[in-house]
């Protein structure tokens, strides 16, 4: 689609410029079915009320081809205004757009004089389908039967192209709207604007909306003021919106719950609590807006994150006391609050809470719910609770997702017990559910750890043969667990595997280029780990200090002094590069050195000095 070849002058006329005339066309559209209905015959008026019957009965797609067909062989046809009516249902209220495409297309070849109210709404269901091309080719359309978009028209066409985040071709409508004077641009064509911009996080933009739009004496509501706040507290531009919510007060505009939500959430995620509270106030004693449900998650939430359990389980006394009732969210969070302090007992109280389904408020839950529970026992290596956890869940009826799976299947490998997991893995995959690359992840690492290295090299060649998108991550683990072996024989299987990454299409990595320099340096191949550094180099990739700790080790693996020159020429680049020795490497030195003043570390004696320490000199 080319926005530079629209012409919108060519669809204007002068009656239809004018203000007047727009109001009367649309009030004449609204008005049109009861007109001079007493004048109406008998026949006709029974007609119009069966029909406005028939389409308050249209609840779903097939009652609205029904109606469609209903009409389309009623003799004579009825005007198009029946029609639009259906059409108008169909989208507005069943959002059946596909459905509605199909009325469309029906209506045009029963060769119904369409208006300009009827192909408005066949671009919205274009837009609102994601096919935004299709809804400009509808103006086509209004230019063959002579008629005139409106500025609603191409309000629709401008908020579909937000929709499909084509905000660039959007700017670019809006202006050529703006500089050919074809309609009065109002607040609503504005901030559709400054919604999609907002939305797409070029505030700033968004912001220039704003001040043209007031240069125009086209008012802003609190509206396009919250949008504005609320995608500067999310760009984290506190202050800024901070500005804007003093603005908006010294024009006039009442602050709303949800201005104030914006706000707070910003003001929260900053750690600003005296100001959170400040603002609290305000919006209770001085506005007289009372918190909602999302007002008081959100705080919940910030809480939580924070580790403020205190506060957190306060304002949930507070909803109580003022009947807000907490739900899923707000418990949720309090759930994972207590679990990422460790404080299971408590979490478990709250899920307990959720699921009892004894409250009078009914919380409910869901698998996410479940699922913070599941995690937390795991990370805490209490793998009999999550596994309760996971029965409970199904007992209820909650299905578990491929989340739930694959924090199972990770504790259970880490606990040791590979039959329990490769049998929940077998489960997964023999049911309905298609693992995710997470999960495949999740298994090659873990029968890797638990020393079935053959085993995952057969699965992932199962996964070869299957045609699965394939990822470099997966044959990385499989070279780290030969490595891990630390047998010679099983080098030349982690070369093949390297070498082999380019017949798939996949590209090495920096751990990749990692796992084989380090499976060279533990049988001291250090001219091929040196070859491999700078193959690494010339491929583009920048060593780490995994890289620089193997080679050093490698060097000084022997226990002696031969190499010392070269793992001191690298520990000098780990010191350039300011990478800083691992534990192991710095065991390794310390040991070589013998002894070594007390308190002194490898940082503070630096490369030179272990020169002279080890070799005298």
């Amino acid at each position: 689609m080319k926005l530079n070849g629209i012409r919108f002058g060519r669809f204007l006329t002068s009656s239809s410029s004018s203000p007047n005339c727009k109001f009367r066309r649309r009030l004449g559209f609204f008005l049109s079915q009861i007109r001079d209905f007493g004048k109406i015959s008998v026949a006709d008026r029974n007609f119009l009320e069966k029909f406005n019957s028939d389409l308050q009965n249209v609840n779903d797609r097939f009652d609205a081809l029904n109606l469609y067909a209903t009409l389309s062989t009623t003799n004579p046809l009825p005007s198009v205004i029946a029609f639009t009516r259906l059409l108008s249902r169909t989208v507005n209220n069943l959002k059946e757009y596909s459905t509605a495409i199909v009325i469309f297309k029906r209506i045009c070849n029963l060769g119904i004089s369409v208006d300009v109210y009827t192909l408005t709404i066949a671009a919205n269901i274009f837009c609102l389908s994601n096919q935004v091309n299709q809804g400009f080719s509808i103006l086509g359309s209004f230019f063959k039967r002579g008629c005139a978009p409106n500025a609603v028209t191409f309000g629709t066409l401008l908020n579909g192209l937000i929709i499909e985040n084509r905000i660039s071709d959007a700017q670019e409508l809006f202006d050529k709207i703006v500089r050919e004077e074809a309609w009065e641009v109002n607040a609503v064509i504005y901030s559709m604007m400054i919604y999609g911009l907002c939305g797409s996080g070029n505030t700033s933009m968004a912001i220039e909306y704003l001040r043209v739009m007031e240069k125009r004496r086209c008012k802003a509501d609190v509206r396009i003021y919250t949008t504005i706040i609320d995608s500067l507290c999310k760009s984290r531009k506190i202050d800024s919106a901070m500005e804007f919510f003093v603005e908006l007060l010294g024009k006039g505009i009442k602050p709303n719950v949800v201005t104030y939500t914006a706000l707070i959430c910003g003001l929260c995620s900053s750690s600003r609590w005296k100001e959170v509270n400040e603002l609290l106030n305000d919006m209770i004693i001085n506005q007289k807006i009372y918190p909602n449900i999302v007002t008081f998650s959100t705080l919940i939430n910030a809480y939580c994150k924070e580790g403020l359990m205190d506060e957190a389980e306060r304002v949930i006394n507070i909803m109580k006391e003022k009947n807000v009732a907490p739900n899923l969210v707000s418990y949720c969070a309090l759930m994972g609050g207590y679990c990422a302090q460790g404080r299971l007992d408590e979490a478990r109280r709250v899920f307990d809470l959720m699921v009892s389904g004894d409250n009078n408020n009914n919380i409910g839950f869901n698998v996410y719910s479940f699922n913070i529970l599941i995690n937390a026992y795991i990370k805490n290596m209490q793998m009999e609770e999550a596994m309760g956890i996971f029965h409970e869940m199904r007992r209820k009826g909650i299905e578990p997702n491929i989340a739930t799976y694959n924090f199972l299947l990770a504790g259970l490998f880490n606990d040791g017990r590979l039959r329990t997991a490769m049998e929940l893995f077998d489960k997964l995959q023999a049911v309905w559910r298609i693992p995710n690359p997470y999960t495949y992840s999740v298994v090659l690492r873990g029968l890797c750890k638990n020393g079935e290295v053959e085993r995952a090299l057969l699965l992932l060649e199962e996964l070869e043969k299957k045609g699965e998108n394939l990822r470099t991550s997966y044959y990385n683990t499989i070279m780290d667990g030969f490595c891990r072996l630390n047998e010679l024989e099983k080098l030349g299987v982690i070369r093949a595997i390297f070498r082999g990454l380019s017949c798939k299409k996949l590209e090495p990595d920096v751990v990749s280029y990692n796992i084989l320099i380090k499976g060279c340096c533990q049988h001291g191949l250090m001219d091929e780990a040196i070859d491999l550094l700078e193959e690494m180099e010339g491929a583009g990739l920048l060593p780490n200090e995994v890289t620089y700790n193997n080679i050093v080790r490698g060097f000084l693996t022997r226990g002696n002094y031969d190499n010392f020159d070269d793992a001191v020429r690298f520990l000098d680049k780990m010191q350039e590069r300011k990478l800083p020795p691992d534990e192991s490497t710095s065991e390794l030195l310390f040991d070589l050195l013998g002894k070594i003043k007390h308190g002194d570390t490898i940082e503070k004696l630096g490369p030179s000095n272990l020169r002279k320490e080890i070799m005298g000199c």
